[in-house]
């Protein structure tokens, strides 16, 4: 896999890079920069040597949302113009009068739904455009998508800074040093099982939090009321009384009596489990403060709805540990953004997804895409 570093970067050369611009949007701003300005390293290298530049990304799952507010945000760094298309004349014409050291964004990628198809003529289009691409956007990488995938087969491919940093790091995060802690939280444990199983082997202990732990109350047979569970079922798993197996000791639920702290035992019919309570936080502080690596994907509320409580009373214990972590998760990041600085801990993540499925397989699509390539 050749990075940026690799690159001989020619003045005046169009340079094609997929950038990581899923941000939340807010009353037509951007709520949190966080993924920006992660990118920016990348194409501020390109702009000073002199390329020009053309970023692509897409923003929101279906292909509705504009990327404008991205653009405003990208346009108090860089001398950029925005296309209202992807793909066209307007495209076209935009690129034909870059001068050395612009840059030009395209609209959503996802307004063309061959992007998420990875059609092979959408992914050619796109290579036309430039003479080099550059792969920054890590928290998409885990998409056979034809930005993702597809451009690399028609350009030189190179992985930029923030996309290294993610591999670097969590490439270590897969080699911890012991004591280690695994906090994983969130929801679908059917799909982060594999994941769980496989750390077993890797950490000294693994915390199963939010949504996921309730498929371990269920399994125990306890009531876990209106809950959210996964479509999977930990009866006789020996998941179930696993000795590095940590659950929540309490939790917060709110019900027809209103929130309140219970036992995970002590749910009723009529109650829902929203985040784990402050004992679970104090069973974790040794932990935290004693492990040379913790390892932390997905909240252990429900975030949206307010219950991030615990979720940024853990994050506290981990800024201030001597060990070394690593965060992830969209919503993680966004739950401790108001702690502190990213200083505050040893790696953020920009991924969610992604950085699940790197830890599981070891690699992603993108990184295939781009060993094939070169």
């Amino acid at each position: 896999m050749k990075t940026l570093k690799d690159l001989k970067i020619k003045k005046g050369s169009y340079v094609l890079v997929r950038t990581s611009l899923n941000v939340p949007i807010e009353d037509g701003q951007v709520r949190n920069q966080f993924r920006i300005m992660r990118d920016l390293p990348t194409i501020n290298i390109l702009v000073n040597a002199g390329a020009r530049v053309i970023l692509c990304g897409h923003i929101g799952s279906n292909g509705e949302q504009s990327l404008k507010p991205v653009a405003d945000v990208l346009e108090t760094h860089l001398k950029l113009v925005m296309s209202p298309e992807v793909l066209g004349s307007k495209t076209l014409d935009l690129r034909d009068k870059l001068q050395d050291g612009e840059v030009l964004l395209l609209e959503n990628l996802r307004l063309d739904p061959r992007e998420k198809k990875n059609d092979e003529e959408f992914a050619r289009g796109l290579a036309d455009l430039a003479e080099v691409f550059v792969m920054d956007a890590f928290p998409a990488a885990h998409r056979s998508h034809a930005s993702v995938v597809g451009v690399p087969k028609y350009l030189p491919t190179y992985a930029g800074i923030n996309f290294m940093h993610e591999y670097d790091e969590l490439t270590k995060a897969l080699k911890p040093k012991t004591p280690s802690l695994f906090m994983l939280g969130g929801a679908k444990f059917d799909t982060k099982m594999p994941l769980v199983e496989k750390f077993l082997d890797l950490y000294d202990h693994i915390f199963i939090g939010g949504a996921l732990a309730n498929d371990f109350f269920k399994a125990k047979g306890y009531e876990i009321g209106k809950s959210l569970v996964s479509d999977v079922s930990l009866v006789d798993s020996p998941l179930l009384s696993h000795p590095k197996i940590l659950v929540p000791v309490d939790v917060v639920v709110d019900g027809p009596d209103g929130r309140h702290i219970a036992l995970p035992d002590n749910v009723s019919k009529e109650e829902t489990i929203f985040d784990v309570g402050p004992a679970t936080v104090e069973m974790l502080k040794p932990l935290i403060q004693n492990a040379k690596m913790v390892l932390w994907n997905g909240p252990f509320g429900d975030y949206e709805r307010g219950f991030e409580a615990q979720t940024v009373a853990t994050a506290k214990l981990v800024a201030n540990t001597k060990g070394y972590s690593v965060l992830g998760g969209g919503d993680t990041i966004a739950a401790i953004e108001s702690l502190c600085n990213q200083e505050c801990y040893g790696f953020l993540s920009t991924a969610g997804g992604a950085m699940l499925t790197f830890l599981e397989h070891g690699t992603l699509p993108a990184i295939e895409a781009m060993e094939s390539e070169s």
